[in-house]
């Protein structure tokens, strides 16, 4: 459906809804200050630019997009390719590039491309992530350790072989500002939740330099002063040899972009039990970026630490996130020239902590242990992002899964809900191992999986799951006709068995294969659903079922 959330949501708005959209908004706009600033600066781009982004995108994609409590802005992922751009062809190239991600956003928002972005495989995704992380990384060493050089490589090795050649240069007064916002950000956490730790860091780093008038680098000694207003709109240099060399950059920022945005939806659709409209989605995320760029704001997108932050402090529709822009939007007129005291070092710290919480550095090492084709399609996503290019990285990964996707979907893959009262078709060749020729307890209910369980059969399958309304006390997984899964497979399956153990649900595999097994205890699955519930047949779990219904 092509209709925004807040024109569903807002037919039995409240007052009640309001006052906690109203509360919400604020913290998120707080929240999403720091963050704007750092973003934009990693960016290479200056300050405002980012809190820009922040309000013109921020406010466009929550009152047209396709989810209740999506918070969109500028992100980390963005961070790589926006400096690449802006390297080689100007701030003028990434605003162009960014209007025709746009319009590549909305066309595939059109052309109902939003179910098929859900099945870009895992592998890829944390592949591109962790390179994303680590090159954001590498990206602040200059500020944390206040280095005195002009320029920074933008190429990984040269960046750092850069780094020990200034190594000698190191600011002390920078390098303890950077660890008492490391240090303030991660115990502010025990403190509370409500507040961020960046926040605070960021109040107590700039008052500490400020007051006593520390040597450190700071926004207003790097930018000079900032504008506090919206600038008016503008493009130029819009011409077809321009954008023949941005086809490339502005495809990546799309995807990008689609891929950030509803995976933060989908985050927050377990988080609220609600369902998103992906191609209302991805119809926002389009304009947003085709506007935005026009008042100098850079790429934008669904922002999923700011949206967990709306719903976790009561945000409760799309009006959440259009409070939050206009927060950021008085902060900017009002205070924005309070900004050029923030020290840079605390900045560095806050995209520190952001790269770590991008890294995904354990779900990487647990994908090292599943079957190799997937570890092949990571390792080649991981590498091609940090030593080559963004762009390269995505477009290979992408290749390398499709290819391994279509070898190992050799037959169509089949997920169906199989309870006490289903019936097989009579036309069907007798099969003894039907589940209606068994003996079903009432409290079981048995999942059948056909085909191989790859990216493809992922989405299907989690439908299939929510089919039923009550969870039972047991849920039967049966795979006999599964002769393989990778490892977005086994990344649901332990976000299933995760689910089922918080409804107090009981988790039973029955039929596993060969290579299924394996990869159940490469991963550690296999330890942590336990290998007393995984059998070879339906018959041996269905007893394994009523042993634990007696007990």
């Amino acid at each position: 459906m092509l209709r925004p959330k807040l024109f569903t949501t807002i037919k039995n708005y409240s007052k009640a809804d309001f006052l906690s959209d109203l509360s919400s908004g604020v913290i998120v706009g707080v929240v999403a200050l720091p963050l704007a600033i750092a973003f934009a600066i990693a960016s290479g781009v200056t300050p405002e630019k980012g809190l820009i982004t922040a309000i013109i995108a921020g406010f466009i994609i929550s009152f047209l997009g396709g989810s209740r409590v999506q918070i969109g802005g500028p992100t980390g992922a963005f961070v790589v390719i926006v400096y690449s751009i802006i390297q080689e062809f100007g701030l003028n190239g990434l605003i162009i590039a960014t209007v025709m991600a746009g319009i590549i956003l909305v066309i595939m928002g059109f052309a109902r491309f939003g179910a098929v972005i859900k099945f870009i495989p895992h592998p890829v995704i944390v592949g591109f992530t962790s390179g994303i992380a680590l090159i954001i990384f590498s990206s602040q060493i200059k500020d944390i350790f206040g280095l005195s050089m002009q320029e920074v490589p933008s190429e990984f090795f040269e960046k750092w072989y850069a780094y020990g050649h200034h190594f000698t240069s190191i600011n002390y007064y920078a390098l303890g500002i950077a660890l008492l916002s490391l240090l303030i950000i991660i115990l502010w956490q025990k403190v509370s939740r409500k507040i961020p730790g960046s926040l605070i860091a960021l109040v107590v780093s700039t008052l500490i330099v400020s007051i006593f008038g520390l040597p450190v680098e700071t926004i207003g000694s790097r930018f000079g002063d900032l504008p506090t207003s919206i600038p008016e709109p503008s493009l130029s240099g819009f011409d077809l040899a321009t954008i023949k060399k941005l086809i490339e950059p502005a495809t990546t920022i799309a995807l990008l972009a689609a891929i950030e945005s509803l995976l933060s939806a989908v985050v927050a659709d377990g988080m609220i039990g609600g369902k998103h409209r992906s191609n209302m989605e991805l119809i926002a995320q389009g304009v947003a970026n085709i506007v935005t760029p026009l008042f100098g704001g850079i790429p934008a997108t669904g922002a999923i630490a700011r949206t967990v932050t709306n719903i976790k402090n009561g945000g409760k529709t799309p009006v959440a996130g259009m409070i939050h822009a206009i927060v950021l939007l008085l902060i900017l007129l009002f205070v924005g020239n309070l900004a050029k005291l923030i020290p840079l070092a605390t900045l560095a710290a806050i995209l520190v902590v952001v790269s770590y919480n991008m890294s995904e550095w354990r779900t990487f090492k647990a994908l090292l242990k599943n079957p190799k084709s997937d570890v092949i399609v990571l390792l080649t996503t991981f590498g091609l992002t940090v030593v080559f290019d963004l762009t390269i990285a995505i477009e290979i990964g992408m290749l390398l899964s499709v290819f391994l996707f279509m070898r190992r979907m050799a037959m169509v893959t089949n997920v169906g809900v199989v309870t006490r009262e289903f019936k097989e078709d009579e036309e069907d060749v007798i099969d003894p191992m039907a589940i209606n020729r068994k003996d079903v307890p009432k409290d079981v209910e048995v999942y059948e999986i056909n085909g191989p369980f790859f990216f493809g059969a992922v989405d299907k399958f989690k439908e299939a799951v929510k089919t039923l309304e009550a969870p039972p006390k047991i849920r039967i997984i049966r795979m006999r006709n599964v002769p393989a899964i990778d490892s977005t497979g086994l990344h649901v399956l332990e976000d299933l068995l995760m689910e089922s153990k918080e409804e107090g649900t009981k988790l039973i595999f029955s039929g596993v294969h060969a290579q299924p097994l394996m990869a159940f205890e490469q991963s550690g699955f296999l330890k942590k659903v336990g290998e007393e519930n995984v059998f070879a047949n339906i018959d041996q779990a269905l007893v394994r079922a009523r042993d634990i219904l007696k007990s």
